[in-house]
């Protein structure tokens, strides 16, 4: 139905569900669910139903031909309760390197340390990607730093100005544009396999920036002419495969200089906010080859390893 409606054209009940055969009632239902899901749906007696906004639906022929020389494999479905969940099920399942789970939608979203990513119909990039690497679990470390380098590579190519977060955030003007996931399973020895899980904003509806418990930003409102979520999709996944080999052969060592550069904090006073509720103030120094932020304390210079600290700036 939704589909239908995103033609930006008026559509009445009854043709919707001759349409769809379905009936009058299933209709009525469904629009009633797209409208919780933030979806502007506007009704004139005697016209029917639209979209007020057109859905940016992506085009998934498209966008796994563009990528294919890139040896990546993707695949779209319209909705999903977790793209990393069912990713880690075909990573178990031993399939190839390289293979791409992109949803229109998420209803069960996940974001580091058990958070919950919101994402509405067609207004953000959530994708998965399983990447298999000859280093072991431990020579994983700094992974999140070096996808977040191949994202903000990607948008500042096309003129935005994104920063990286450490650990695992994007930022545009101190705002979260976009956050990393990663899951990884096989030996302590290696080889193993990471799920690389992506959430990026590209126009987000007033209802659900309300949802999201920190200032949000997204792609739409960047200043830079509208591209569709197919192209920056394209792109980001473009920069990832440029990247991922490279880090396997280096660690992060190979794109340390490039983090150092968008980082959002370097030189800022931080507070890093513990699991357990300590605090530790300093200045940020960056990070160093294994991927630990510096934190210059009065007694000295303090490494963090990444996932252990919320990173908060101070005024």
């Amino acid at each position: 139905m939704l589909r239908r409606l995103a033609d930006g054209e008026f559509h009445s009940g009854e043709r919707l569900a001759q349409a769809l055969q379905v009936s009058r009632g299933s209709i009525w239902n469904a629009l009633n669910e797209a409208r919780a899901a933030g979806l502007d749906v506007q009704r004139i007696h005697g016209r029917g139903y639209r979209l007020r906004e057109p859905l940016d639906w992506l085009d998934a022929p498209g966008i796994d031909a563009a990528l294919e020389p890139h040896g990546l494999a993707v695949r779209v479905v319209d909705c999903c309760e977790s793209t990393n969940a069912d990713m880690l099920i075909e990573a178990e399942m031993g399939v190839s390197s390289g293979r791409v789970l992109v949803a229109e939608m998420q209803t069960r979203g996940r974001g580091r340390l058990g958070r919950r990513w919101h994402s509405g119909i067609a207004s953000a990039l959530t994708f998965s990607l399983l990447w298999r690497f000859e280093r072991s679990v431990a020579g994983l470390a700094g992974l999140s730093l070096a996808v977040g380098v191949a994202i903000a590579r990607a948008l500042r190519i096309q003129g935005i100005g994104a920063e990286l977060k450490w650990p695992n955030d994007l930022l545009w003007q101190g705002r979260k544009l976009g956050g990393i996931l990663i899951e990884v399973r096989g030996d302590s020895l290696g080889p193993c396999a990471a799920v690389i899980g992506v959430g990026l904003n590209v126009r987000l509806g007033a209802a659900e920036k309300q949802r999201i418990d920190q200032p949000a930003a997204d792609l739409s409102e960047t200043g830079m002419p509208r591209r569709s979520r197919t192209e920056w999709l394209t792109h980001v996944l473009a920069e990832l495969a440029a990247v991922l080999p490279r880090f396997d052969a280096q660690g992060f060592a190979a794109v340390h200089e490039e983090w150092m550069r968008y980082h959002a904090h370097q030189g800022a006073r931080v507070c890093l906010v513990m699991p357990d509720g300590t605090k530790l103030e300093g200045e940020a120094l960056g990070v160093d080859e294994s991927a630990c932020l510096l934190i210059a304390t009065d007694h000295g210079v303090e490494s963090v390893h990444a996932g252990d600290v919320s990173l908060r700036a101070r005024p």
